[in-house]
């Protein structure tokens, strides 16, 4: 079993908050595809990177978790890409780390 967490922006390049209807879509597809998700979207956590320039950069971010016995590289590969596109974001962070269910 993973644990693939997806970490998405609250707001664009610009500082425009994102539709809630983008969101409302993720969970969807999610829902469709693995029968749940847990969105953790009251509390947005903050992340912090440094650019090519040396710069900090900040993005508040909501979490998508879901679980799933198999981790098919291939289709997050696309959905990440889509995601990218959708949120207009140079990279959104997807990781998966095995987990055991208790």
């Amino acid at each position: 079993m993973h644990l693939v967490q997806l970490f998405l922006p609250l707001h664009d390049g610009g500082g425009e908050r994102f539709a809630r209807a983008l969101f409302d879509a993720v969970r969807a597809e999610l829902t469709e595809r693995f029968g749940g998700v847990t969105a953790f979207s009251r509390a947005p956590a903050t992340g912090l990177w440094e650019d090519d320039d040396g710069e900090v950069q900040r993005d508040d971010v909501v979490l998508f978790e879901v679980m799933a016995e198999h981790v098919d590289h291939a289709w997050w590969r696309h959905y990440r890409e889509s995601l990218e596109r959708r949120f207009r974001q140079d990279e959104v962070l997807v990781r998966a780390t095995p987990v055991e269910r208790l």
